[in-house]
Formats: C-alpha cells, sequence, structure tokens
C-alpha cells in the first residue's frame, strides 16, 4: 500500500520530536560551581536552586561540589577547574591586583557583613590583638581570616612578625585551641561557634572571640564569583544563575525550616538542629548589613568595596589597586525590587 500524505506528514512530525529532543537536552548550560566549605546550613539556597529546578528555569544544568575554604573557591574558579564559585571577595582582590586575567567576579554579594574572627580560650591572657605578639594562632591554609592576618595585624597595629601561623585540618581546630596546642584560631564567626557546638565545647562558656570587624575592618566577604570568560561568553546564563540563587534565598527567609531539607539531603548525617542555627545565624550576622536598606540585598556599596579594595592592597603590598569594576559586576542582579529579602 502506498503511503497517504498524511501518513507522510506524520512521519516527519514524529522524527522531528525526536531530533529535537537531543536538541533541548543541549540548550541546558552547564555549571560547575564550588561551594566555600563542606555541606552547611548556610548553603541551603543553592541546593534549593538546584532541587527546586530555578536553575533548570533558566536553562541551566548545575553541577555543586563541596569545597575547601572560602579562598580556596576563588583560585578553583580561576583555574578554569569551575565556572562558579561562592567564595571570599578578599582573595579576588588580591587575585585581581596581581593576575587580572586570570582573577573571577563577582556578581552577587552574600556575605555583606565581616565574619572574620580570631577565637581564643575563654580564659586566655590574649584580651587584644596586641596580646598575640608572641603566641601561636593556627587555621586552615585556605581560611579567610588567616589570609586576611596581614590587613587585621596592620590596622590592630599588631606585628605579625611575632606571631607564629601554623596550620591545622579543619576538623582539628576547635580541638587544638582546647588542648592547648595552639593559642588562638582563625575563622568564620559562625564557623567556629558551630563547629564547636557540634564537637561538644559549649561556645558562649569556653571560648571568646576577637572580631576583624570591631578594628575597622569593614570588609565585604563571600559572594558568588563567575570566571570571568565564563561570564563574558555566557551573560544569559550568569544573569540567570544569579536570579535562581535570589529566588531560593527568598524561599529561605519565608520557611527556613523547608530550606534545612535541601541540606539534609544532601548529608543526611549532619544534625539538623545545629545547622539551622547555624543558617539562621548566618542570616542575622553575616547577611543583614544596613546599606541592603538602601541597595537592596545582593549588591555592593561602591564606596565601601572602594575602601575595603585599597585596605586589602595596602596592607598586603599589592602592586595595584583593582577597580570595583574589575571585583564586582552589577549588571547581572536581579531588579531591585526582586532583591528585597526579609533580613
Amino acid at each position: 500500500m502506498k503511503p497517504t500524505l498524511r501518513s507522510l506528514l506524520a512521519a516527519v512530525v514524529a522524527g522531528s520530536a525526536l531530533f529535537a529532543m537531543p536538541l533541548a537536552a543541549q540548550a541546558q548550560t552547564k555549571i560547575k560551581m564550588v561551594l566555600n566549605w563542606k555541606f552547611q546550613g548556610p548553603q541551603a539556597w543553592f541546593f534549593m536552586a538546584q532541587d527546586k529546578g530555578y536553575f533548570k528555569a533558566e536553562g541551566l544544568d548545575v553541577e555543586i561540589d563541596q569545597g575547601e575554604g572560602s579562598s580556596a573557591s576563588i583560585t578553583k574558579v580561576a583555574s578554569g577547574v569551575y565556572q562558579a564559585g561562592f567564595g571570599d571577595i578578599n582573595a579576588l582582590i588580591g587575585l585581581a591586583a596581581t593576575r587580572p586575567a586570570e582573577a573571577p567576579v563577582a556578581v552577587y554579594m552574600i556575605y555583606n557583613t565581616p565574619p572574620f574572627t580570631i577565637v581564643v580560650k575563654k580564659d586566655s591572657p590574649i584580651k587584644t590583638p596586641k596580646d598575640l605578639e608572641g603566641k601561636t594562632v593556627g587555621g586552615p591554609a585556605n581560611d579567610g581570616a588567616l589570609k586576611l592576618f596581614p590587613a587585621f595585624a596592620k590596622v590592630a597595629k599588631v606585628d605579625p612578625a611575632k606571631v607564629k601561623i601554623t596550620n591545622m585540618t579543619p576538623n582539628l581546630r576547635e580541638q587544638m585551641l582546647l588542648r592547648g596546642q595552639v593559642d588562638a584560631i582563625f575563622g568564620f564567626i559562625n564557623t567556629v561557634y558551630f563547629s564547636a557546638k557540634l564537637v561538644g565545647i559549649d561556645p558562649e562558656k569556653d571560648l571568646r572571640f576577637i572580631n576583624y570587624a570591631d578594628y575597622g575592618m569593614d570588609l565585604y566577604s563571600n559572594a558568588v564569583v563567575f570566571s570571568r570568560a565564563f561570564a563574558k561568553e555566557n551573560p544569559k546564563a550568569v544573569a540567570g544563575f544569579v536570579k535562581a540563587v535570589n529566588r531560593a534565598i527568598n524561599d529561605t527567609m519565608t520557611n527556613p525550616e523547608a530550606a534545612m531539607d535541601f541540606v539534609m539531603k544532601r548529608e543526611p548525617l549532619l544534625k539538623r538542629d545545629v545547622e539551622k542555627e547555624r543558617l539562621l545565624a548566618t542570616i542575622k550576622q553575616e547577611m543583614g548589613h544596613p546599606e541592603i536598606a538602601k541597595i537592596g540585598f545582593g549588591d555592593v556599596d561602591g564606596d565601601r568595596l572602594k575602601r575595603a579594595i585599597a585596605m586589602v592592597v595596602e596592607a598586603n603590598g599589592l602592586p595595584r589597586t583593582p577597580s570595583n569594576d574589575e571585583v564586582f559586576d552589577r549588571s547581572f542582579l536581579p531588579p531591585r525590587a526582586e532583591r528585597a529579602s526579609k533580613f
């Protein structure tokens, strides 16, 4: 029997549909992202954006890996292994000053209040930064507070040559302090606080915090960063990624308990109550700078960023001062009205 016109058309349509399926799959832009640290509560929005399809809705296929420190995330993106990362903008400033062609660019600020701290035991004779001279301070090699210590030493009038720095693995940091193996430790306030709780240390009773912000270091911290080359070649993908994360952060503010479901899915052995407390403390202490009322969440204040860049450059003796635009690109941000999260 000879095929009819209708049957021929049906075959063509069916064939076209089959041919289009792989093309649709290919339309998803792949992005590999590295986090600042191991899976924890304050990463809930990244997991939510992935699992609820927010990335997919923007045409993105996002893979998320655990990190090894906020500073390390910057170098991992710079190396080209990852297109995106969640890392310390101060490490980015250092790279932009020394190797500008390789440096990533920040596109969405999350930790807009400096979390950097030096932690001592409650009964330690170290009361002020000056008391660190002659003492041993430890921290993971890629810790943001450790990397910024030269800048902190300068503003706090500490002679860094008189402070012995030692490295340890992150899981030993708090125990080594309590055992007296080091006199103090570097870290993010909430990282140390809640890591201490997880190993049975009462941070309120056993620890004291010497915070960088209390000595005039009004720095920004962790932001979403992208490879400069990727951002230039895929501006729509970067804007979509930021939009998805911003949407998930808004959802987290509305329902942090539900957001924790996505964290526990990644790492079921985490202590949910501690990680939720860590999430809420991070939102309150590291993400609630007063400038949000004026510029909206995710953005930076230009004058403040310029001062921060100058501080990092001067304290570390960097060869050049990057411009604000080299460090942060706000062109990918959603409209201001969409960035008014309930902080």
